[in-house]
């Protein structure tokens, strides 16, 4: 019975040496550190390829995206993320129209301009539409997108 004491008192202390050893060097560092040259610390935004911290804020114009979510509005919305500005649509028929589209508009920019708008059309079983009907619907956007900020008076 002693010798299972002993082994157990062993272990315990090569337990408490071994994690004392982890806890590092204590003492103060006396040299000095130029705050330019400190390393930033990684997190978990980082491992995934995300340079953005989970705090930022939403860089898309509300008035392109509004303006996307009214012209396209006889589509039914499948997924929508304002922090990155997508909006994915399904299959749907314009009035009036016979042939059936899908959208997906990516809002890039905060700039109420025509390059912080992407747009993609496709017919139906992911067939090209004609690049005049996909500018069509961009000039529609952008034309309400300044319609509403006109609205709101921040000309």
């Amino acid at each position: 019975m002693n010798i299972a004491k002993a082994a157990t008192l062993a272990g315990a202390v090569a337990l408490c040496a071994t994690l004392s050893a982890c806890s590092g060097d204590q003492r103060p560092r006396t040299e000095r550190v130029d705050p330019d040259m400190r390393n930033e610390s990684t997190t978990i935004w980082d491992m995934f390829g995300n340079r953005r911290g989970p705090n930022d804020t939403v860089a898309v114009n509300r008035y392109l995206w509004n303006a996307s979510l009214e012209v396209l509005n006889f589509l039914p919305v499948q997924s929508i993320d304002p922090f990155t500005g997508v909006i994915v649509t399904g299959y749907g028929t314009p009035p009036g129209g016979g042939r059936a589209y899908r959208a997906t508009v990516q809002v890039t920019d905060p700039a109420l301009d025509a390059r912080s708008l992407r747009l993609s059309l496709q017919g139906p079983g992911g067939t090209a539409v004609a690049p005049d009907t996909v500018r069509a619907v961009e000039d529609a956007i952008l034309t309400r997108a300044r319609q509403l900020r006109v609205r709101d008076g921040r000309l």
